[in-house]
């Protein structure tokens, strides 16, 4: 497999969803949060808005760098880089927690997780699933799947200092749930998640451990 040109692919998809101003149904308004129909799956593909008190450059690299995701990210048991094909395009495997008090049960996923560059400082962070040597679904959890998500950060037009953070997220759970559990329970993971970077940077800063991003974080290879 190509992983490199799928994920420039899924980078100009995310662009494309960044976009679309029509068919969006607002379903909440703390943190605005949006649906409407993924053309991917029978399902919904998400649109999280919210303003984030760092320079888009900054908040990039904090979303991006897989050292420090762990510490911050709540909903996640692990997230390891398990291939590196470049700076910028990662093979990915992630471990998310239980959610809704145990009704859905942990997944995994295997992404090629991109960066982009494009002018006026916006930066897009790309991700998808992808099928990788040596990391086949396994018993231990459910096998996800990401179909084109992302998250897209650029300088708010009204301060510079801060960014406007969009995030898309059409994530296919698999198993067995009925689709109106996961209908219930996204909105608030996405809105935490959200949170959880906020307090994530606020630490990091703090502490000055926000460096460079570093791709060369692996976890052993199962066998």
């Amino acid at each position: 497999m190509d992983y490199k040109a799928v994920a420039q692919q899924t980078s100009q998809e995310v662009f494309g969803y960044n976009q679309e101003t029509s068919g969006w149904k607002v379903i909440k308004n703390s943190i605005t949060v949006s649906i409407k129909a993924s053309k991917r799956f029978v399902g919904n593909l998400y649109r999280v808005e919210v303003v984030i008190p760092e320079s888009s450059t900054k908040l990039s690299d904090f979303l991006y760098q897989p050292r420090n995701r762990i510490t911050w990210d709540k909903s996640l048991k692990a997230y390891n880089v398990i291939h590196s094909i470049d700076s910028g395009t990662l093979i990915c495997h992630t471990i998310t927690q239980s959610f809704a008090m145990g009704s859905i049960s942990p997944r995994d996923f295997i992404d090629v997780v991109h960066i982009k560059y494009y002018e006026g400082n916006v930066t897009i962070i790309s991700s998808k699933s992808v099928d990788f040597p040596g990391y086949p679904p396994t018993s231990d959890y459910i096998r996800g799947y990401n179909h084109p998500c992302g998250y897209v950060c650029s300088p708010l037009k009204e301060n510079p200092a801060y960014s406007k953070l969009v995030m898309f997220v059409q994530t296919e759970m698999k198993g067995k749930l009925p689709p109106s559990v996961i209908e219930k329970t996204m909105p608030s993971n996405l809105i935490n998640f959200v949170l959880n970077a906020k307090d994530g940077l606020r630490t990091c800063k703090a502490s000055s451990g926000c460096g460079n991003h570093n791709t060369h974080s692996t976890s052993p290879k199962k066998k």
